[in-house]
C-alpha cells in the first residue's frame, strides 16, 4: 500500500469516527480502485496523550471492500464493548490507526513446540481458534508489549479465552496475517506509517 493511501485510509476512518460520535451521515467520496478490492481491516483508537486502548474492531477476513472495512470499524471501535461509547468530545483527545491486513494463512509447524520461530515478532499477527473460541492479535502488540512469540502465542490463546499452552495443542489452529498500519502522530495530526520491525 502506498503512503498516500494510507494516509486515505486513516482519513476516512477518522471521517466516520466524527460522523458517528455526532450522529451524522459520512459525506460520501471517491476512493481509489484499491479500496474497492476485499480487504481485512482494524481501526484501532488510542488516548492522546498517552496511548491508552480506548477500542480496537476490525474485520481479519477479506469480506467487504477495502473502505466498507474501514468505515464498519470506525465505526464499530466507537462503541468498542471494552469500553463506554466514544464521545464527540473525546475526538480530539484520541489518535486513530488503521491496519490494512493481508488474507490470514494457517501456520503448519511440526513439532507444535517449534512454532515460536515460525512467529516473526512485528511481521506477523496471530489468529488463534479452537472450536467456537476465537483470538486475534494485531502485529504491533507484541511490539508494544515486548514480547517473545512464545508470550505473543499464549497472549493470543488467553484472548481466544484457552489456557495459554493451547497453541501446542494440534487441534487447536493457529493463523497469522501481515498488516500495513497507519496512524496520526496527533489528534487530527500528520498521518505516518508505523514501522513495526
Amino acid at each position: 500500500m502506498k503512503d498516500q493511501e494510507g494516509t486515505l485510509a486513516v482519513k476516512l476512518a477518522r471521517k466516520a469516527i466524527d460522523a458517528e460520535t455526532r450522529d451524522l451521515d459520512i459525506d460520501t467520496f471517491d476512493v481509489p480502485d484499491s479500496f474497492r478490492q476485499k480487504s481485512g481491516a482494524f481501526v484501532t483508537l488510542k488516548t492522546f496523550p498517552g496511548g491508552d486502548l480506548r477500542g480496537c474492531i476490525g474485520y481479519p477476513e477479506p469480506v467487504f471492500p477495502l473502505a466498507e472495512s474501514i468505515l464498519r470499524a470506525a465505526q464499530g471501535a466507537c462503541h468498542d464493548p471494552r469500553f463506554p461509547a466514544l464521545r464527540a468530545e473525546e475526538l480530539d483527545q484520541v489518535v486513530v490507526e488503521v491496519s490494512v491486513l493481508t488474507p490470514p494463512e494457517e501456520l503448519v509447524v511440526a513439532p507444535r513446540q517449534e512454532m515460536p520461530g515460525a512467529v516473526v515478532i512485528g511481521r506477523d499477527g496471530l489468529i488463534v481458534e479452537r472450536g467456537a473460541y476465537r483470538g486475534l492479535l494485531l502485529p504491533q502488540v507484541p511490539v508494544e508489549w515486548e514480547w517473545d512469540s512464545t508470550t505473543f502465542l499464549e497472549q493470543a490463546c488467553m484472548k481466544a479465552g484457552l489456557t495459554p499452552d493451547m497453541w501446542l495443542d494440534r487441534r487447536t489452529r493457529v493463523l497469522t496475517f501481515q498488516a500495513e498500519i497507519f496512524h496520526e502522530e496527533s489528534p487530527y495530526g500528520q498521518i505516518v506509517r508505523e514501522r513495526t520491525q
